[in-house]
């Protein structure tokens, strides 16, 4: 097994690990969601689902660096940063919504090298890895497949994702939206990773959001492009680093920024 093999491979199991954990708490009386200073929620399953994964990672890997939604950064002594959002979507997690998800991604040298997504309520595990491919498990039996895109190469056919019509209106891109929905045919809110994920396997042709933070890109990436795809922000930028996120099948990706850009 190659060491990037055996990286992807410790990734899923601490984000299983993770999902594990937030599963006691959704949909139980005993959730408590607080208000953070940004007015986004946390609940004590984000802060401990981040707790065991930022133990699982330096007992593995002593010395790399680690840069979570909830308690910061530790720079890394070696080169690479584990990157973690532990529930992301933590909107739908409080509201017993099971779209909700574990991201785990890695960065070696400044470059998105792994990402998991893992939907515990959903039992399916997303998983990319530079040069090793994207793979699709189901299931609790985790049966893995090819993560692949869709051969959609026209808008007009494309089915369009979204987390929130509202961050378009916070960054004064109404008009794009409207100009994508009408190109498109058909369009739902699968939102937060799912639907970066839903293009990823080939449900989906695009998935926008306007405001993402680096922990909310970091794992996604990775997936998107080893299943073929294009990941960029909406300048078609390639970071995880852009402020807002695009993936896509790669075949449309240029007709979205160009609608994008008006």
């Amino acid at each position: 097994m190659s060491d990037r093999a055996a990286l992807l491979e410790f990734a899923v199991a601490a984000a299983r690990e993770a999902g594990a954990f937030a599963m006691r708490l959704f949909r139980s009386d005993a959730l408590q969601a607080m208000e953070k200073g940004d007015k986004s929620p946390v609940t004590q399953a984000d802060r401990g689902a981040e707790q065991l994964l930022r133990e699982r990672i330096r007992a593995a890997y002593p010395g790399d660096g680690i840069l979570g939604e909830e308690y910061g950064e530790e720079p890394s002594r070696t080169g690479r940063l584990w990157i973690l959002d532990p529930i992301d979507g933590t909107l739908a997690y409080v509201r017993g919504i099971p779209f909700f998800s574990v991201l785990v991604g890695v960065e070696e040298e400044g470059k998105s090298i792994a990402g998991v997504a893992h939907f515990p309520a959903l039992f399916e595990t997303m998983a990319g890895a530079s040069g090793q491919g994207a793979v699709w498990m189901q299931g609790e039996g985790g049966g893995a497949r090819p993560a692949r895109v869709s051969t959609v190469s026209a808008l007009s056919g494309a089915f369009l994702c979204l987390t929130s019509a509202r961050g378009f209106t916070r960054t004064g891109r109404d008009d794009a939206l409207v100009r994508l929905q009408a190109a498109t045919a058909l369009q739902r809110g699968y939102g937060d990773a799912y639907g970066h994920m839903l293009v990823a396997t080939g449900r989906a042709e695009l998935m926008l959001d306007p405001i993402m933070a680096v922990w909310d890109c970091a794992a996604l990436a990775p997936i998107v492009e080893e299943a073929g795809g294009r990941f960029t922000d909406f300048a078609d930028a390639p970071t995880i680093r852009g402020g807002s996120a695009l993936s896509t099948n790669g075949r449309i990706h240029d007709a979205v920024l160009a609608l994008l850009a008006g």
